[in-house]
């Protein structure tokens, strides 16, 4: 695919296989073209990897940060859970929120916390709201210890953002996707490397193996799951789209 931005006329052209498309620069189908050349060479460049929460890096982009901020305020969890520590900067967020809402608590699964990173977690303001759990997050034991912080009747959300392999994903979703309760979501994130495979950072297996593509096979095989991204509570433009590496990342639990 070939892009030309023409400022002068305001038009910008795109050239594939299926030939010359020239749309108008300002316009939500402009916006929409050039966002996902930019989440490619920001992922690159490792724009997620420069930003932090409350003192601990959260390596994510800004709009699913908020996005999921936006979730979390309208579904009011009693718990959520996060495969995937890291530096604990997602933890650290939900943990705030929880806070602020006067409500939840928060439960993070890895396979390997690193020392530095848990004294980090654990010394924070906010420590009070996190459990941390070490173990693979598909192992019966590990589910077996997460199942033991999940109370009859609460509203959980769970987010999987551990191992992005297919093949681990859809094992993640197998695993928690009885935890979550009606309305709530589970969350495949960055199935964005089924379009980061052709980046230099990137792998050319990508193409088919990510969280997405198992997030689309788990749906079609469920009656009680939907894929669908959460309605923006606020918009005064005419986007529809979210910026995202979390594309096909929304499974709704219905009914």
């Amino acid at each position: 695919m070939k892009m030309e931005i023409d400022t002068q006329a305001a038009i910008l052209s795109i050239t594939d296989e299926g030939g010359v498309q020239q749309i108008p620069l300002y316009s939500r189908a402009a916006f929409e073209a050039l966002s996902r050349i930019w989440l490619k060479v920001g992922w690159n460049e490792k724009h997620p990897y420069t930003f932090s929460w409350l003192g601990r890096p959260i390596i994510q982009e800004p709009e699913d940060i908020l996005r999921m901020q936006e979730v979390i305020y309208r579904l009011q969890p009693d718990l959520i859970i996060e495969t995937g520590v890291a530096h604990g900067g997602s933890l650290i967020l939900y943990a705030s929120l929880c806070k602020a809402m006067g409500k939840g608590r928060v439960v993070g699964v890895d396979i390997e916390i690193r020392p530095h990173n848990r004294a980090a977690i654990e010394a924070h303001e906010l420590a009070s709201y996190i459990t941390l759990i070490e173990g693979g997050s598909t192992d019966a034991d590990t589910v077996g210890q997460v199942a033991q912080h999940v109370k009859a009747g609460e509203k959980v959300l769970v987010i999987l953002d551990s191992n992005h392999t297919k093949a681990h994903v859809a094992a993640e979703l197998d695993a928690y996707a009885s935890f979550v309760s009606a309305d709530s979501y589970i969350v495949a994130t960055d199935g964005s490397m089924e379009f980061l495979h052709d980046v230099p950072r990137g792998q050319p297996g990508w193409i088919d193996d990510n969280p997405a593509a198992a997030a689309r096979e788990f749906v079609a095989r469920r009656q009680d799951f939907v894929l669908e991204q959460p309605a923006w509570p606020f918009n005064e433009s005419g986007l529809r789209e979210n910026i995202t590496h979390w594309p096909s990342a929304w499974l709704r639990r219905v009914g």
